[in-house]
């Protein structure tokens, strides 16, 4: 079976007035493979992040999810799962509400959303913020509770911009240890199904 090209990126390039941020970028992510974009400050890795993610549109060049041009598409219809590390919580919901949000967009009945929501609190060991607001969560809090949000509407494709830079280093460890294991049984559970 020949490995699947799930994300591509085709010459993309984007530039901010004066300033090139990407200058023709080409990269394919295969089905099942975890990719690390590394480099200093300002090289351009947030940007090709939100390019992917639909957040911010390239000035050339073409964005590929499943091999579908989804360059014009807007973010929300990509299925993307995506932590960026504002951790961009909503502060007038609880950490449940904020995880279950994915899910009411699309519709999910309850009992499925108090089911997933409890998995994800669990996954990121946030069981007991569940009814909490973000401003009464620490940093490394609102990052896990982030990441929960991402991971409940088991996307397709999960943005990663340093969701864990905010964490001590045991945690750290402890949920870069959980999010393997998370995405290892989501590949069991899908090649299961074939």
């Amino acid at each position: 079976m020949t490995a699947k090209t799930v994300v591509a990126l085709e010459g993309v390039e984007k530039a901010y007035g004066s300033l090139r941020a990407l200058a023709g970028i080409d990269l394919g992510v295969i089905e099942g493979e975890l990719l690390a974009l590394l480099g200093p400050s300002g090289c351009g890795k947030t940007t090709t992040l939100n390019v992917v993610a639909g957040f911010v549109q390239p000035d050339r060049g073409r964005v590929r999810i499943d091999g579908a041009d989804v360059t014009a598409r807007p973010a929300w219809q990509r299925g993307l799962g995506v932590v960026f590390q504002s951790y961009a919580l909503f502060p007038h919901m609880t950490v449940a509400e904020n995880v279950a949000f994915g899910l009411r967009e699309r519709g999910a009945d309850r009992a499925e959303i108090v089911q997933s929501v409890t998995d994800a609190l669990a996954l990121v060991r946030l069981e007991g913020a569940a009814t909490l607001r973000p401003a009464q969560l620490s940093g490394g809090m609102q990052q896990r509770a982030a990441l929960a949000r991402a991971l409940v509407i088991r996307p397709r494709v999960l943005l990663l911009d340093e969701p864990l830079a905010a964490l001590d280093p045991a945690t750290r460890r402890e949920i870069r240890a959980e999010l393997r294991r998370a995405l290892k049984e989501e590949e069991a559970a899908k090649n299961k199904k074939v």
